[in-house]
């Protein structure tokens, strides 16, 4: 038993290590698969990282923010989701939180953060 956890485990680690390391207040470009009928395409999903839940973890899922023609869009990926192709670390942001929470009562330039140097 203990043997095949391992074995998840290791491909799980395996998978993780393709993509960036990332954290909250960075902004990312998500590219994701999506199949229309028989057709498969990749759409580009690009905002904000509020907050990763669970790292290190085979549940670990991230929450990516943007603003979409005035109305705030928020989606939640899992790390190990089959339809993740890429993630890009567009800018890093300065921020002393884990969870960005706050964000969601921002608007404009009051919802900016800072980039890390």
């Amino acid at each position: 038993m203990n043997e095949i956890i391992k074995q998840l485990e290791e491909a799980s680690n395996e998978i993780r290590a393709k993509f960036p390391n990332f954290q909250a207040g960075d902004t990312v470009n998500v590219h994701v698969k999506i199949s229309e009928g028989n057709k498969e395409r990749i759409q580009q999903y690009q905002g904000t990282v509020i907050q990763r839940r669970h790292p290190n973890t085979n549940g670990e899922t991230f929450t990516v923010r943007k603003v979409s023609s005035g109305i705030s869009v928020e989606r939640i990926f899992p790390i190990l989701a089959p339809s993740l192709d890429k993630i890009e670390v567009v800018r890093k942001g300065k921020v002393r939180r884990a969870r960005l929470y706050y964000m969601r009562t921002r608007k404009g330039k009051a919802a900016r953060i800072k980039e890390k140097i």
